[in-house]
Parts: C-alpha cells; structure tokens; sequence
C-alpha cells in the first residue's frame, strides 16, 4: 500500500553533456541566468522548488531567485524577508562561516528542528507555505561571494517524492565547482550597501531585542536556542548547565511572559519582529 503510494523518483543521467553546462555559462549576467541553471541541476536530481538567498552578516537576506513559483505566498515569503530568516539553519551556516559546498538542511539543522513551531509555520516559512510540512527535504549550495557574505542555493523536494539519494547527491557535489563560479559570476557586483530588507542588526541584536524588558541576559540566550530548534539536552549542552537547570529557565521564561507553551513563545517572537505589541 505505501508503496503505491510513493511517486518513484525518476532516475536521471549521470551528467550533464557540455552543451547544457555552456547554454548555463551563456546565461551569466542575464535574469535567465538562474532557471538556466535549475534546468541543469535537473539533468541530475529532480526537485520541484529552488531558491537562492544572499545572506550579509547583520543586514537582510537579498533574494536572488525566487524559484518557488505559486507554491510559496507572497506573504510567507515577506515574513521571512523580515525576520523569520534568523531561525532559518542555511541562514545561520552562512552567517558562521560554515564551509561551502552542497549540505542536506538536516546536516546544518539543530537537534528538534524540524520538530521547532517555525519549520512548521506556513505563515512565515515560505519553503512550506504551501501547507505545513509540504517538503520531503531541502538540500543547498552555500556559495561564498565576491562581496564577502554568502549565498545559498536551495533545492527542495515536496511530500510525495523520496529523499534525495546518496548517489543524486553525488552526482550534484560533482556540479558545486560549476554551481560556485555560476552563481559567483553572476552576483560578483553584489554589494552589502544597501539591503533589499534590513532588520535593525544582525542576529544578535534581534534576539536582544526581544522580551529585554522582561527576560535576563541567559533567558534571552535560552529562547534563541530554543526557536531555532535546539532540544534541551543541546541547550544544556552549549551553555554548560543541566538539563533540569534548562527546564527551570524555561518555565521561568514562560511564566515571566505570560505563556504556557513554545508555539505562544514563537508567536510573540515573530510579533516583535514585526513590532506588533503581543496581545
């Protein structure tokens, strides 16, 4: 029965010919650039959505191809412009210097990631806007830029197709020196002066902001650990304390803040970004 279910993933060639990688080298510098270059991608791994995120340190993210077609709202995809980026784990690994290459979001992700409120919230991930947990698996290259800050190229998979397997995996790690100097080439003028959306600092400063009033110093460190999906077994483990301290804090911090759960404390995270009093 689950088999029949499951749409087979059609197997694709083991590359790409020289005529498909030059047409892409032909589109550098023109806004046909990017498709060229999902259509590549897809000579090896089929996948339905793509987008590619530049992420400066402390500015907004610049979105440089939006490959999310009707899938993605409007409105998901300028809440996460706005904020809900910084919960986001390909933002963070570019942001950290984590090294270049094509990584499965699970290998970057934090432990209960993909069980946290915003890897579920339609409303402001605009990877699954479409409806909560719509994607199998998203896969990306993390490409260092010219300007000095890092663009990620997401692939994404919905629910109904497999996972991406070791051997298509394979086969796209053998295009990221393509992919690299592609998408390096065509962002080379990119600069960090002026951010399609800004946030008033960088990841930090966001985080700071919110409940500075009402949280100390280690809560406000313990509630972003917590949105970004870290279980409390990591947290205890980054901050060095134990797993029965982490669970005092955090019922300290709910009952500072007058919540009772994690989805009321992303709530009012995602409000403050928007600088929408909580109610």
């Amino acid at each position: 029965m689950a088999e029949a279910q499951q749409r087979p993933v059609v197997s694709a060639p083991a590359a790409p010919d020289l005529g498909t990688i030059a047409a892409v080298v032909g589109q550098i510098g023109t806004p046909a650039l990017p498709l060229a270059l999902d259509g590549l991608l897809r000579t090896v791994a089929a996948f339905d959505l793509s987008v590619i995120f530049g992420y400066p340190y402390g500015e907004g993210p610049r979105l440089l191809h939006d490959g999310y077609g009707a899938h993605a709202t409007r409105a998901a995809l300028d809440a996460y412009l706005r904020g809900a980026y910084l919960l986001d784990p390909f933002y963070t690994a570019s942001v950290q210097g984590h090294p270049p290459g094509l990584w499965r979001m699970s290998e970057l992700a934090p432990d209960h990631f993909f069980q946290s409120d915003f890897y579920g919230a339609s409303d402001v991930h605009p990877c699954i806007s479409l409806e909560p947990g719509s994607l199998v698996e998203e896969i990306g290259f993390l490409v260092p830029l010219p300007c000095g800050f890092t663009a990620a190229y997401s692939l994404m998979r919905k629910t109904g197709r497999s996972a991406f397997s070791e051997s298509e995996m394979d086969r796209l790690r053998a295009l990221e020196p393509i992919v690299r100097e592609v998408v390096r080439s065509q962002w080379r003028q990119l600069d960090s002066a002026a951010p399609a959306a800004a946030l008033d600092g960088a990841l930090e400063a966001a985080f700071t902001r919110f409940a500075q009033d009402d949280l100390t110093y280690q809560q406000r460190r313990i509630v972003q650990l917590i949105l970004r999906g870290h279980s409390t077994l990591s947290i205890s483990t980054i901050i060095g304390t134990t797993e029965g301290t982490v669970k005092i804090h955090r019922k300290n911090i709910y009952r500072r803040l007058g919540i009772s759960s994690q989805s009321e404390l992303f709530g009012r995270f995602i409000k403050s970004l928007f600088a929408i009093d909580p109610m």
